[in-house]
């Protein structure tokens, strides 16, 4: 036997003796996004880029925006995860599968937004008669006549739906007032150096609440209460990051996203807002728990309104447990 030989004779029975490690694959889960890229979103691509899902033993695929919203994508089981706004409590309500798992924002990012000239306009119940330039929400006019009447006027105002035309509507006095994310569309007018006023609707008779969740399905979470764990915590670790160390998130979002954010500008003075605010961390130090006494005021709200709505289009008749539609269970200690 040769010197080669007999090295590799030794070599095996030497391997042979060791113990053999097995490494997991990764699980693959995906998160859809409500919109496109925007800095809501900056927890789920700081984990990602910075390889919090793997280290949690996750291949997290973060999926681009389409037409199909993302709460459907969830409830269908085409996404494990999705970003849910306004409609989550309408969704669920109509008997979608789906369970809000952590809080983006701890306060409402909503504002109601007006010229600044309009020197006529000084609390909500001067928006009575005016014109609204809006999203085509039944939860918009609710919202808005709500805020008129807390302040002591009608609550009657005229509507025309604009969708995103309605800020250049705005701008232009086509419209009186309309509602704007506050730390999106308000830091953008902010940078353009429009002079804007606004009126906090939990001022103004109307809950404040979680703007944005990160939902999942009841379906998945049985399934993989594992893999949701470590998905959500995670994601926390991701917000936490971003709250931390807000302009190296900033620079990783806007590297991820090249093509889709085009004004840097705006997403660090978005995010600097997001953070300054104690929206992604509230000031007691709260990051990604939801807080069960805003489900229930803001879903006490929407259904004395007759805004919830079951799946044959009937508002409905008994309230539900809105302890059913979160849970907090997957952050972790």
């Amino acid at each position: 036997m040769t010197e080669f030989t007999r090295r590799q004779a030794l070599l095996l029975t030497l391997a042979a003796g060791l113990p053999t490690r097995a490494y997991a694959a990764p699980q693959k889960v995906t998160v859809a996004l409500d919109w496109t890229v925007n800095t809501n979103h900056i927890g789920l691509f700081v984990a990602r880029d910075k390889g919090f899902y793997a280290e949690a033993g996750l291949q997290a695929e973060i999926l681009p925006y389409g037409d199909t919203g993302a709460g459907t994508l969830v409830a269908n089981r085409i996404a494990d995860f999705g970003i849910a706004g306004a409609g989550f409590f309408t969704q669920r309500a109509a008997g979608a599968d789906l369970k809000a798992v952590y809080a983006v924002v701890q306060a409402e990012t909503g504002r109601l937004v007006f010229n600044a000239a309009r020197t006529d306009i000084k609390s909500p119940k001067n928006l009575d008669g005016l014109t609204y330039g809006g999203f085509g929400s039944a939860w918009e006019n609710t919202l808005i006549s709500t805020m008129i009447r807390h302040d002591g006027g009608k609550g009657n105002f005229e509507t025309v739906t604009l969708g995103t035309s309605a800020y250049e509507a705005l701008a232009n006095g086509s419209v009186d007032f309309t509602l704007e994310v506050s730390t999106w569309e308000g830091a953008k007018a902010e940078l353009e150096g429009a002079k804007q006023r606004t009126f906090r609707y939990a001022d103004y008779g109307v809950p404040d609440e979680h703007t944005t969740f990160i939902a999942s399905s009841d379906g998945f979470l049985q399934a993989n209460p594992k893999a949701a764990t470590a998905f959500v915590e995670a994601t926390r670790r991701g917000y936490q990051f971003a709250v931390d160390h807000a302009q190296e998130a900033g620079d990783l979002l806007i590297a991820s996203n090249k093509d889709a954010l085009t004004d840097p500008a705006l997403i660090h003075a978005s995010l600097k807002m997001l953070v300054d605010g104690h929206f992604l961390r509230s000031q007691t130090g709260v990051i990604g728990t939801i807080d069960k006494s805003k489900v229930e005021a803001m879903g006490t709200y929407l259904f004395n309104a007759g805004i919830l709505l079951d799946g044959d289009g009937k508002a409905l008749k008994e309230r539900p447990d809105f302890a059913s539609y979160f849970s907090n269970a997957y952050l972790g200690a």
